[in-house]
Formats: C-alpha cells, structure tokens, sequence
C-alpha cells in the first residue's frame, strides 16, 4: 500500500490509557520521535485513533 512517517508531535499526558496504549504500540514513547510504517488497515486504524497529536507523512 505505502509508507507513512508518523511523528508524535504532542505529550501523551492527559490522555486515555488506550490512546497511550495506542502509541505505544506504534512505537512513539517521547514528543517528536518518528517511525516508519507500512500501511494497513490496523496501522490506519491505530492513526485514526490517535490522529490528533500525530503529524502523518507519506513517504
């Protein structure tokens, strides 16, 4: 499908357990790290979830 760059560009503090959960596993712990994936739909619907404090770039 594609590559996305997905960089946490605001702090999980305040947020659900889930959500933290979420990012967690999409491998985002601190504010500005970035991953790579490959696009999915459980990657989407992970981003869909947690869409508000990622910034998404397609590679």
């Amino acid at each position: 499908m594609g590559k996305v760059k997905l960089t946490l560009v605001k702090s999980t503090a305040k947020r659900s357990p889930s959500q933290k959960a979420t990012l967690i596993a999409l491998g985002l712990g601190k504010t500005h790290s970035s991953v790579q994936k490959e696009v999915n739909p459980a990657i989407e619907g992970m981003i869909n979830k947690v869409k508000h404090v990622l910034k998404v770039e397609n590679i």
